[in-house]
């Protein structure tokens, strides 16, 4: 089954770090929802009958500023168009300052049955750098109106890494969350990415980014110290308790399709087995309303995907996946290579420098792996 990506691209100011597609200059929201309703159409006409739906995620940007009578005019525009009666998800994204439990019991009432808060630190001067709108008190309160609403699963994000944020801030704000039962926890190191303000901010000496082997103490602390407290390693950048995993990212995961909408939305659909289809919106929001209003598909990029790329991208999602890795025997079955006798070599020395588990059948990333999982990949892929 496939999964269905929303972006909405709306935010009321820029963070620090953040290179995902935006804007602070809307107005209404509306005429974005009636252009994504179109493009929902358009593909709902293609694929909808292709294959049911597993998943729905909104994100962005900050979906949470959209009125709830927009959101609901999105659910019923995919209900018409694609096979929901299977949905085992739907997911949107909250920012704590517009968690209000109006706000929030109204999402649930529209079939929303997991949210994704971006929290981000629960220090006050972490989330004045990172230019966050909220700050700490409203992150505890989105917290307690998300559990008086009545939303079993959620996840929170935390970024580690700030610049001189103190190594006890990162433990106090992994002890918070596990104190109040948070069931998902999605942890990112603090990167600085080109067209950024902290990238100008770098380029210019006013901020000196944590060094690598500092960023690599806090990965190991925040592994040991959420196991510790019950929650599952599942994926690099996840963890959750159990029963509380991201179905929707699994469908990345494990290479599954699925459709973006909303401008920089990316999709992914595999036609055989050994040929797929990319394709990704145009990165502007005027554009991309106005191409789908004149009846195109607001397309900035797409490519076709043979059998060997298949393979290496299954092998580098299948990797993050820490408990499961990358089953040997499938993966021969699947795409025709034999990693044992083809790779046997960069096996044994990555064995050998603790960065994989020992090799039977399976390939699974040490702690260590998961710190340079890019290039444990880069060794085993091509």
């Amino acid at each position: 089954m496939a999964g269905l990506y929303l972006h909405i691209p709306f935010c009321t100011q820029r963070c620090v770090y953040c290179d995902f597609y935006f804007t602070t200059t809307y107005r209404l929201t509306r005429p974005f929802v009636d252009a994504l309703c179109i493009e929902i159409d358009a593909y709902g006409r293609e694929y909808g009958e292709r294959e049911a739906i597993e998943t729905i995620y909104f994100g962005g940007g900050t979906p949470s500023l959209l009125p709830l009578d927009e959101v609901a005019l999105l659910m019923r525009e995919i209900e018409r168009h694609f096979d929901t009666a299977a949905v085992e998800e739907v997911t949107f994204e909250v920012n704590p300052e517009n968690a209000t439990r109006d706000y929030l019991t109204g999402l649930r009432d529209l079939g929303v049955a997991r949210l994704s808060l971006g929290v981000q630190s629960f220090f006050d001067d972490d989330l004045q750098f990172m230019g966050r709108v909220h700050d700490a008190n409203e992150a505890m309160r989105s917290i307690e109106a998300i559990e008086q609403v009545g939303f079993d699963t959620y996840s929170v994000d935390l970024i580690f890494g700030i610049p001189e944020q103190p190594p006890e801030h990162w433990m106090a704000n992994l002890e918070r969350a596990a104190n109040l039962g948070v069931p998902h926890l999605s942890t990112y190191g603090l990167t600085v990415e080109e067209r950024t303000p902290l990238a100008k901010m770098v380029a210019r000496g006013t901020v000196t980014p944590t060094p690598d082997e500092a960023m690599g103490e806090r990965f190991l602390d925040t592994m040991s110290y959420l196991r510790q407290h019950g929650y599952e390693h599942y994926e690099i950048s996840s963890f959750a308790q159990p029963g509380a995993r991201s179905r929707h990212n699994q469908v990345y995961w494990r290479h599954g399709n699925y459709l973006g909408f909303g401008p920089s939305a990316h999709s992914f659909w595999r036609e055989t087995p050994s040929f797929a289809g990319r394709w990704a919106n145009v990165r502007n929001l005027k554009r991309y309303e106005a191409l789908l209003r004149q009846g195109h598909r607001p397309l900035e990029h797409q490519e076709r995907l043979g059998a060997d790329t298949l393979a290496d991208e299954y092998l580098l999602l299948r990797l993050r996946l820490l408990e499961d890795g990358l089953n040997l025997d499938v993966f021969e079955a699947d795409y025709g290579v034999d990693l044992l006798t083809e790779k046997i070599s960069a096996l044994a020395e990555l064995e050998a420098a603790g960065l994989i588990h020992p090799v039977a059948s399976t390939v699974r990333l040490t702690d260590e792996g998961a710190l340079v999982a890019d290039a444990v990949t880069a060794k085993l892929i091509g």
